[in-house]
């Protein structure tokens, strides 16, 4: 991390990185049905969506581009969960348990944008 850089910024921004990885290595275990893939893809974009727009925040030319950069990683967050929820895990205890990891993680970057949103008002 760059000298004079903020912490709290990049343990968040690692943070959704992380999320998006092991989004991505959950998801390359899951069976193979029809819904399961095109659930998926959603869950893919969503997930990375939720970083990558935290990041473009952290870059906003002012308050208010900050503020919608913020609410848009809230609201992909909550689409993430969404699409956690919405996915067949067969049988897998392990798949169970990935997923329920994955879901108490979103639900917490959901919390913590909030928090950010409401904060920075």
């Amino acid at each position: 991390m760059e000298e004079g850089a903020n912490p709290k910024r990049y343990d968040l921004e690692e943070r959704t990185f992380q999320f998006a990885k092991r989004v991505r290595g959950f998801v390359k275990q899951l069976p193979r049905t029809l819904a399961n893939i095109e659930d998926a893809k959603q869950l893919l974009r969503a997930s990375a969506s939720v970083g990558a727009n935290y990041i473009e925040g952290n870059e906003a030319l002012g308050k208010k581009d900050f503020l919608l950069h913020v609410k848009i990683s809230r609201k992909e967050a909550k689409e993430s969960r969404f699409f956690l929820r919405l996915i067949d895990l067969g049988e897998s205890p392990e798949l169970k348990k990935e997923s329920d990891l994955l879901i108490q993680e979103a639900q917490e970057l959901t919390s913590i944008f909030g928090a950010i949103f409401r904060k920075s008002e």
